[in-house]
């Protein structure tokens, strides 16, 4: 049995494995229909969620499995004090798989600890977010036909985007990957990203604070939102929450083969005006999203391939 509680669970070929299946899903979506019929799946998302509690149902619903779980902690037995090591194991008794999204960094480690089914983690606190990770690197591969041999610019809160530190982890393992890292000094790339991952492994990185220095560099460009949920003090919140906004005339900066990725939600950080552009990728994101969720979901269960 296996668990995805951070993107390095899977070696690169296994993540070409999956992404590979996920494409297969993409284009032959019918045949799909009932491999996992009888399945089920928890969703336990003890924060909120719309985008990855959703796509994760539509995912196993796509695959013929059902679904059960809760969308917040009120809603659980956690409202009575109950610990995730006990649920998840009350859990194992209903479910085939679990995903679980928490505010506390380590929940789904310690879930996975206690669990007989194959925990998906959905998102911990500013940790990890793997499964946006694969989705990212989905997106990606579709748009570019590459994961190698690019220039990626994060944009944003850095320091507490767990979307950021998840893309970062996974993308170094490929080859001529280079990133020019955009933020306010409040909101730079932790010390231990850019010790532990970045420099240990010699990849090519830079700091700034202008986007518009940066966009005609990019292959990529990953916006994010500023968090007010990871901030302590709102003034700090409201002083730095319109650090960067993606507009048309930012978008003239750009090649015309630039992708502009997002993990959503958004707030204001791109300007409306930009979904029009056929760079602005970020819907079709959320698309890829469900059949990598699909393709993890068939994997973690060991469930064949449809002919």
């Amino acid at each position: 049995m296996r668990h995805l509680l951070n993107p390095l669970d899977f070696s690169v070929e296994e993540i070409d494995q999956l992404l590979d299946l996920a494409a297969d899903i993409e284009h032959h979506l019918p045949k799909y229909a009932h491999v996992c019929e009888g399945k089920k799946i928890a969703t336990l998302f003890y924060e909120p969620s719309t985008r990855t509690r959703l796509s994760f149902e539509s995912a196993m619903l796509n695959l013929g499995g059902s679904v059960l779980g809760f969308s917040s902690a009120d809603s659980s037995s956690a409202s009575k004090g109950e610990s995730v090591a006990d649920t998840i194991r009350i859990i194992s008794c209903y479910a085939d798989i679990c995903a679980i999204r928490h505010p506390k960094e380590g929940a789904p480690l310690v879930a996975a600890n206690n669990s007989s089914i194959p925990v998906i983690n959905a998102g911990d606190g500013g940790h990890q977010h793997p499964t946006q990770t694969l989705t990212d690197l989905m997106t990606i591969r579709s748009l570019k036909g590459r994961l190698d041999h690019m220039t990626v610019g994060i944009c944003g809160d850095l320091k507490f985007g767990r979307t950021v530190h998840s893309l970062i982890n996974a993308l170094v393992r490929y080859p001529g990957i280079r990133f020019i890292l955009i933020s306010p000094p409040e909101l730079s790339i932790p010390g231990y990203i850019r010790k532990d991952v970045l420099e240990a492994r010699g990849i090519d990185f830079k700091e700034v604070w202008n986007l518009d220095e940066a966009m005609p560099e990019l292959d990529i460009l990953y916006m994010t939102r500023v968090q007010r949920e990871r901030f302590f003090n709102e003034e700090d919140y409201i002083r730095l929450k319109d650090s960067y906004i993606l507009n048309n005339a930012k978008m003239k900066l750009a090649k015309p083969d630039m992708f502009v990725l997002h993990p959503l939600p958004r707030v204001n950080e791109i300007s409306v005006e930009v979904d029009k552009d056929p760079r602005a990728a970020y819907f079709r994101q959320v698309q890829y999203g469900v059949y990598v969720r699909m393709a993890l979901i068939m994997t973690l269960l060991e469930v064949e391939k449809p002919c």
